[in-house]
């Protein structure tokens, strides 16, 4: 007997674009969810980690949340499985986990002290054994290793793969177990947040500089071969692990950075029997549409007319790098798009930035140069006169002064 599972992850609710919320966004999305799952008659959702996009997550967050869970049994799902990645905070998601235990969601938030606690046997309206998950959490360093005196970052790497290689083990032994006590004819499914060995990442995801030599290199062999499937998260882009058809990443929902736009978005359809796999790409529809504007004025001014002719609304980052020198790009930017459905969310001169670089010593970097430093040469590559010069250094130190304060009061 069958049994169909949706494989999401990397929600992030909470993140902010450039300073603007998108909580309308994860609300059409989890609205749009609960029809995908009426639709394709799911009886399983797994959610592989980073629910939402930090550790102190706002109340509009959290009830976001709670509310798509308490709707989710109203949709015909009869079980939810929850793990935590990175961003999240491993003690807010278990705080109500014996609560929502009610509801038939089950929350792993971090490694609990007996393995077995991770190994959760998912049951039809009959109480029938249907599918045994590993649910394995975002496993830390401090989980699966302990750290020794004068260990190189080799050791430290070499041991950090070992551990986790260590863990699925375990867990895949008590799963293992669990389905013979069933009858071994119930399938297992494993869940995880890491970065697999050959996973792509793209620019602005908030991913790609936490793993360098680590958890970049755990390959598909270290993963247990019982797993009929393995629901992994922490990639925001959708993706097969090592080519496998059956280890996947759903990659994030909604496009969590501009370079993220021209993806497109899905959650995973999986039907499970205890001797096939099928795995279907459900795509997630564009809730918010986002552009990048790149090029020189002339193309920038020509796009940005382009674009409201759609007449939608569009969120946009503008790179400029033309020859010219434009001091006024942002009130040019502005000016073209006041009174439209474009909203700008980011202007940058690349041609400003590349130029300071280069007339930046060869053996200079930033670490070299102070805040002051690399506002004076930006107005000097701007060209500004030296009488306004004064006054624009005193406002931006004044500015400076302002955030040092501003940090203060937020610690």
């Amino acid at each position: 007997m069958s049994v169909r599972i949706l494989h999401t992850s990397d929600w992030h609710i909470g993140r902010a674009l450039h300073g603007r919320k998108r909580y309308q966004e994860f609300e059409r999305f989890f609205d749009w969810l609960i029809e995908c799952i009426k639709e394709e008659q799911i009886e399983a959702l797994l959610v592989a980690g980073d629910i939402f996009d930090n550790g102190t997550p706002s109340n509009l967050s959290q009830e976001l949340y709670y509310r798509f869970l308490c709707r989710v049994a109203e949709a015909g799902c009869r079980h939810v499985v929850v793990t935590a990645g990175n961003h999240d905070s491993p003690s807010l998601l278990n705080a109500p986990r014996e609560v929502l235990r009610y509801l038939n969601v089950h929350v792993i938030g971090c490694v609990p002290e007996a393995v077995a606690e991770e190994v959760v046997v998912l049951r039809d309206a009959d109480g029938k054994a249907q599918l045994i998950i590993g649910a394995v959490p975002y496993l830390r360093d401090r989980d699966i290793r302990r750290a020794e005196a004068g260990e190189t970052l080799e050791d430290k790497g070499r041991k950090l793969l070992d551990g986790i290689r260590d863990h699925y083990r375990q867990v895949a032994e008590v799963a293992v177990a669990e389905a013979a006590a069933l009858g071994g004819n119930v399938p297992i499914v494993g869940m995880g947040h890491l970065f697999a060995s050959g996973g792509r990442t793209v620019d602005g995801d908030g991913e790609r500089e936490l793993y360098v030599g680590t958890l970049g290199q755990v390959r598909a062999d270290a993963f247990p071969d019982c797993f009929a499937y393995l629901a992994l998260g922490h990639l925001h882009v959708a993706q097969r692990v090592m080519n496998s058809d059956v280890y996947r990443y759903s990659g994030a929902p909604l496009p969590m950075s501009f370079g993220e736009a021209a993806q497109t978005k899905v959650v995973l359809a999986v039907t499970v029997s205890p001797t096939t796999v099928m795995v279907e790409e459900k795509p997630v529809p564009c809730f918010q549409r986002l552009a990048t504007v790149r090029g020189d004025w002339a193309h920038i001014r020509q796009r940005l007319a382009d674009l409201q002719e759609e007449a939608i609304s569009i969120w946009l980052e503008v790179l400029y790098h033309g020859d010219e020198v434009i001091a006024d790009l942002q009130e040019r930017v502005r000016e073209l798009t006041a009174g439209t459905l474009l909203e700008v969310l980011r202007i940058k001169d690349l041609r400003l930035a590349a130029r300071t670089l280069e007339r930046m010593s060869t053996e200079e970097t930033l670490d070299d140069l102070t805040v002051d430093d690399v506002f004076g040469r930006c107005l000097a590559m701007q060209q500004v006169p030296l009488e306004q010069q004064e006054e624009l250094i005193a406002l931006f130190r004044e500015t400076v002064t302002g955030l040092h304060q501003e940090d203060v009061r937020n610690e």
